[in-house]
């Protein structure tokens, strides 16, 4: 720890202690760390993360459309760590949670009294035959790859006409709408370069619907529907032909599954996620698909473990996994957490609130708020299944600051801040 700006530590020690560690430096691990050092400055806190960078992976969906570059998202790791708390910049690639220890890459043990465990979601690239080697060329491009919005902008911006599809996975993934912000996006960029008559877009999720929340269902079908977009549900994509340029899908109807070829010019790809490998191998995962760290969904403390909790995108609290998801999720692990350490009650409760903005095109964005039961849970006093243009502007310019500068500060009520950098007219 330094007077100014912590730097990552190295060290050269087998083992290590430290009162609270915090396994991930993402947009959850940073949260939950600042906050817990504003209740009390002189916890011991480390947090083990590999990256150098920070990235605010919400705005890759605008970097896909063309509104912001990519250099937009990214600090520097070092510039977001809480100025006392101590920076690992190592990756964990063993739990042992019977010991409160876990095992670094580089060979370190280090122990705790208390564990948060946010790594974020894990990218399962493999699981789509040819999509790692076409990923990045020839019209095969993903958001969810870092810097590979960039790609995503150039294949929309110079596509000439023809087969454009974007797919959504069969499993939970980052941002549930993220997949289709950027075809709305790239479906009017194409009507703007005069090749919207020329092309056909489809939108091929494993899913039975577009979004997994009924009240905003009726709204998105009729984007669909205005935009002449095909919805094909029950599409899971299986593999990508780059030399004949096909995707294969693996169809299900009325309990049959067969497989399909679907020819493309450009595909935008929405690859399987899952809990990090070194999650799944241990003890703190779930028993089930998707291996996830296993916590009541209401306090966020681990089902086995009481001196452990978790959000973000690797818990298996059954929410969206969302930044504005995890605004709401750490306050109630700060609370419970040091709840645990006093010995007392767990009396925090997450609601499951989770906040989708559904851009729907240049200047429009339909604000979806929803808890664990899909009710609807808005911000504002207004209809949240409508778009709005005060919406594209809060997801454009405030929720970007809102994060760097609030968010991962440990500022937990950004409600009012919203609220005075919104426009005044409501629109």
């Amino acid at each position: 720890m330094t007077a100014t700006q912590p730097v990552a530590a190295t060290t050269s020690q087998q083992s290590i202690f430290h009162q609270i560690v915090v396994v991930g430096g993402g947009s959850a691990g940073v949260t939950v760390a600042a906050q817990l050092l504003k209740k009390m400055r002189s916890l011991d806190i480390l947090i083990i993360e590999p990256s150098a960078q920070h990235y605010y992976q919400p705005g890759w969906t605008l970097v896909g459309g063309g509104c912001i570059p990519f250099e937009k998202t990214v600090q520097s790791e070092q510039k977001q760590i809480p100025q006392e708390a101590t920076w690992l910049q190592d990756r964990v690639v063993q739990f042992d949670p019977d010991h409160n220890s876990l095992h670094t890459d580089n060979g370190t043990q280090v122990s705790y009294d208390y564990l948060v465990v946010c790594p974020g979601i894990q990218i399962d690239w493999d699981q789509i035959k040819g999509l790692k080697d076409a990923l990045g060329q020839g019209g095969v491009c993903s958001n969810y790859a870092i810097q590979g919005a960039t790609y995503t902008w150039e294949t929309i911006q110079n596509f000439k006409g023809g087969n454009a599809i974007f797919t959504y996975p069969a499993t939970p993934i980052k941002c549930a709408g993220a997949p289709q912000k950027v075809m709305y996006l790239a479906e009017e960029t194409f009507a703007q370069n005069g090749v919207r008559q020329n092309t056909t877009i489809s939108y091929c999720t494993a899913t039975g619907k577009i979004f997994g929340v009924d009240a905003f269902v009726p709204a998105l079908m009729e984007v669909v529907q205005r935009k002449s977009i095909h919805l094909k549900t029950s599409h899971n994509l299986q593999e990508i032909q780059s030399a004949e340029k096909i995707a294969i899908f693996e169809v299900t109807k009325d309990a049959e599954t067969e497989t399909i070829s679907i020819p493309y010019d450009m595909i935008h790809v929405t690859p399987p996620m899952s809990a990090p490998d070194v999650i799944k191998q241990s003890s703190l995962s779930v028993d089930g698909p998707g291996g996830w760290v296993d916590v009541n969904q209401y306090t966020t403390q681990h089902n086995r473990y009481p001196n452990i909790f978790s959000l973000g995108d690797a818990s298996s609290l059954p929410t969206s996994k969302t930044a504005a998801a995890i605004r709401r999720e750490a306050p109630v692990l700060v609370q419970n957490l040091m709840a645990h350490m006093n010995q007392a009650a767990l009396s925090g409760k997450y609601q499951g609130y989770s906040c989708c903005p559904l851009i729907t095109g240049y200047g429009k964005t339909i604000l979806a708020e929803f808890d664990y039961e899909q009710n609807l849970d808005p911000s504002f006093p207004l209809d949240p299944t409508q778009e709005r243009a005060s919406m594209w502007f809060l997801k454009r310019h405030v929720l970007p600051w809102i994060y760097w500068n609030r968010m991962l500060k440990g500022g937990e009520h950004e409600g009012n801040i919203i609220r005075r950098l919104l426009p005044s007219k409501r629109s």
